[in-house]
Parts: C-alpha cells; sequence; structure tokens
C-alpha cells in the first residue's frame, strides 16, 4: 500500500487553524481580547522559531474549550469554517489531496492541532483519517486537558505508528510514503517517510529541503 500523509497548518491551509480559532473566539467576545491576544501571538512566534513548549500552549489552547457545552463550541465551530477556514483552502490544495485518492493511496491529515478544531477541516478534505493533538473528554465536554501524546514534532511520528498499528499496518507493508509539510518542526516526519515534500516551507525547513534535494512545492 501507499500512504500520503498532509500537514494542515500552513501547508493544506493558507494559515494556521489554531491561532485563528484563539483569534476567532476573540472577535466573538469569548476570550478578552487584552489578556489572550498577545499570548497567542507569543505561542506562534514560538511555534515558529522551534522554541514552543507544547505542553504549556494546549494548557492555553484547550482550556476554553471546557468552559463552554460541546453544543456552543460547535455552533462557534461553523462559523469558524465559513469565516475563516474556507477562504483559506485553495484549490491547488484540494487538487493535490485529490489526486493522491485518485491514485488509491490512503491518506490522513496529520497534525498538532487538536482534533476538536481540525476534524471538520479533514472532512472538508474529505479525509478520513486525522490524526491530531486530543482534547481529554468525559462524558463527550472537554475538560481542557490533553489526552494521549501530543501530534508535535517526534511526537507526531510516535502518533502515526501507533495509529498504523490500530488500521493493522506493518511498516514494512508500505511501499511508498508522502508526508507534505511547511515547518521544520516536522522534520522528524519528514524522514520517516520514502518521500518528504516540503510545502511552502519556513526558511529552516527551505534550508534542509535544499541541502537533501527534496521537491519543494507551492499551494498558494
Amino acid at each position: 500500500m501507499k500512504l500520503a500523509l498532509f500537514d494542515l497548518d500552513n501547508t493544506l491551509l493558507s494559515g494556521d487553524s489554531d491561532f485563528e480559532w484563539a483569534q476567532f473566539l476573540m472577535t466573538q467576545g469569548v476570550l478578552d481580547r487584552e489578556v489572550y491576544e498577545a499570548r497567542n501571538l507569543e505561542f506562534y512566534e514560538q511555534y515558529k522559531a522551534g522554541t514552543l513548549d507544547i505542553h504549556a500552549f494546549l494548557d492555553f489552547q484547550l482550556k476554553p474549550l471546557s468552559r463552554h457545552s460541546r453544543a456552543q463550541l460547535d455552533a462557534w465551530h461553523q462559523q469558524f469554517m465559513q469565516m475563516r477556514i474556507l477562504p483559506m483552502i485553495g484549490e491547488p490544495a484540494r487538487s493535490l489531496v485529490n489526486r493522491h485518492r485518485d491514485e488509491g493511496h490512503m491518506l490522513a491529515i496529520i497534525t498538532a492541532t487538536n482534533s476538536f478544531v481540525t476534524a471538520p477541516i479533514a472532512r472538508e478534505f474529505g479525509v478520513t483519517h486525522l490524526i491530531a493533538t486530543e482534547p481529554e473528554q468525559v462524558h463527550g465536554e472537554f475538560t481542557g486537558k490533553v489526552s494521549d501524546i501530543p501530534c508535535f514534532r517526534d511526537g507526531k511520528v510516535r502518533r502515526l505508528e501507533a495509529w498504523l498499528s490500530t488500521q493493522g499496518i506493518d511498516r514494512k507493508a508500505i511501499e511508498q510514503s508522502w508526508f507534505y509539510s511547511d515547518s521544520h518542526n516536522d522534520l522528524f516526519l519528514m524522514e520517516w517517510v520514502s518521500d518528504p515534500v516540503a510545502v511552502d516551507p519556513d526558511p529552516q525547513l527551505t534550508a534542509v529541503a535544499q541541502a537533501r534535494a527534496w521537491p519543494v512545492l507551492s499551494l498558494r
């Protein structure tokens, strides 16, 4: 079998869904802009620099989920999809996913952003399999904590391998694998696949891609 893996933020999307979700909640008056905006920007800059403390970020990002009912969060997310996400999905990104689907490859989106934010986005791309950071839930409501290993940096590889096990897929059975990403934070997984592809890469990933002769693609 052949496996195509896609990062989401700044790869299939021309923006960051995690960052935009917090910004959206501020515009809705759910989060206090004065309190949250500077912190949201600070975490985003740390991510780009490769210095992000994922557990500190998840504590910041998941806490608001615990303060509201799932029904209310789902209603906000529907607005979020229309206002923030759909404008970030370009035809080249859809075509890339569809090309792999048409060739019969197994598809998965793998992202550090939590599954509450990203599951509807994966459905928009028609991708059934999503490997994401999982917010803890009790009786269908979020606790504000993270469940399992965050799907970030080397955690992406560990979560992927765990997912393959649940699918009954041995790594040796994968004839060819692709991973599309924009970020140097994803180098662990890019080294795991047979065919890494840098997509609109950040400066650090650009340098690695050039040094290793990896393909570089733009979806913008």
